[in-house]
């Protein structure tokens, strides 16, 4: 009898990097196979199981046409547990920077022009959480190797994974970095939920948010810093948008509604 959680793991629009970020696992990709009973997963596997229902479904991207969202619907009804997994898949990532700008249609038919598509409908780029429940993330940009292994032990064993409720300044400090900011470089750790051992910083390289915004109370002081150190309210926003798309740009702005 086979005990083994059942797992998909699906994607959307992106890069694949999330699923690739998997593939990279060499040392343990084995352990990983043995641990789950893996039904679908397409950048590795021949014989998907596009029909099977799953424990946990892994989905990686962003929602960018009709078909998409219907194929995500499908996902949320076969699986138990549903996990956001990658940048793209929690925020938006950079397919949906402008989101909300009212300037999408342009936009798209300057690329496009007038093509006729057979594939789907297009729609304005969205985090799959704006379509079905999402029980649990791995964010990243892709996420790591530690970050995912420790993630996804939890979620083969019925646990959930869990972050820390603490900016990237945090992890800073315990590598013993230099803050950027004192330095001039534009920074966003004081805003970003931590957990990345914030690999950005440590090679000198500000951080770009692909964690997303802090939920804890202090964020407000935490942007009163940047604005203290002369960035401008609309860069910290044009920056977090890059990795979180619209959704941390509204937040940012109900904070910065505070800190007038």
């Amino acid at each position: 009898m086979n005990n083994k959680p059942t797992l998909g793991i699906y994607g959307f629009t992106g890069c694949a990097g999330c699923q690739l970020a998997i593939l990279d696992c060499e040392e343990q990709l084995v352990d990983l196979f043995e641990a789950a009973d893996i039904k679908v997963f397409y950048e590795a596997m021949s014989n998907n199981d596009d029909e099977a229902e799953v424990d946990i479904a892994l989905v990686e991207g962003s929602i960018n046409t009709e078909t998409q969202k219907e194929e995500l619907l499908e996902i949320r009804k076969k699986a138990k547990i549903l996990v956001a997994f990658g940048s793209c898949a929690n925020y938006g990532c950079i397919q949906t920077m402008a989101y909300g700008d009212g300037k999408w249609e342009e936009r798209f038919k300057k690329v496009y022009g007038d093509m006729k598509f057979t594939v789907g409908k297009a729609i304005e780029p969205q985090p799959i959480g704006k379509f079905v429940k999402v029980d649990a993330t791995i964010p990243g940009c892709p996420p790591s190797t530690q970050q995912m292994l420790m993630a996804f032990t939890k979620l083969l064993n019925g646990y959930m994974p869990v972050y820390p409720n603490a900016p990237v300044c945090l992890e800073c400090k315990l590598n013993e970095n230099e803050c950027l900011l004192n330095k001039g470089i534009m920074c966003l750790g004081p805003l970003t939920k931590g957990g990345c051992t914030a690999p950005c910083p440590t090679h000198n390289t500000g951080c770009v948010g692909c964690w997303g915004i802090i939920d804890e109370a202090n964020h407000t002081s935490e942007l009163k810093l940047l604005i203290e150190k002369g960035y401008k309210k609309e860069d910290i926003i044009r920056k977090f948008r890059i990795f979180g798309g619209n959704n941390i740009a509204e937040k940012i702005d109900e904070l910065l509604e505070v800190v007038k």
